[in-house]
């Protein structure tokens, strides 16, 4: 299985119009390297829900439930999405401050590429960023 990062705006998708959906589409993405990440997702594998602009925080997790297909919101035909299901919120929410301040965190590409909007997470990276959150991975 692999981890993925996936951000929204909370006020364009947020985690509690996620969990009411249960499964949706993730479209609107326009950015290679992210959409490249989504083809690279296998069905079953984990990402984390992030609240990026005001909010900043990890504060769910999806599963991916059905593999890149075109997004018909792309006039340009290009770019695809993936269908993600709400599987459980964290306990604790996860800030951008607090995975600043893991050193064992420094290397994920949240840190170092912040505008990306899908990315992967190792692993470790994610089984501790869950004990963080409280939950089990």
């Amino acid at each position: 299985m692999n981890y993925w990062l996936m951000k929204s705006e909370p006020g364009a998708w947020s985690w509690e119009q996620q969990v009411k959906k249960k499964v949706e589409s993730w479209n609107g993405v326009r950015n290679y390297q992210a959409a490249n990440n989504m083809k690279a997702m296998k069905l079953g594998d984990r990402a984390f829900f992030y609240h990026s602009v005001d909010e900043k925080r990890i504060v769910g997790i999806v599963e991916i439930v059905k593999l890149y297909y075109p997004d018909p919101t792309d006039e340009t035909g290009r770019f695809g999405m993936v269908d993600v299901k709400a599987v459980m919120p964290l306990e604790n929410p996860v800030t951008l401050a607090q995975i600043k301040a893991e050193p064992k965190l420094a290397h994920l590409p949240l840190l170092k590429q912040s505008r990306l909007s899908v990315q992967p997470v190792d692993a470790a990276s994610w089984q501790l960023i869950c004990k963080m959150g409280g939950v089990s991975a």
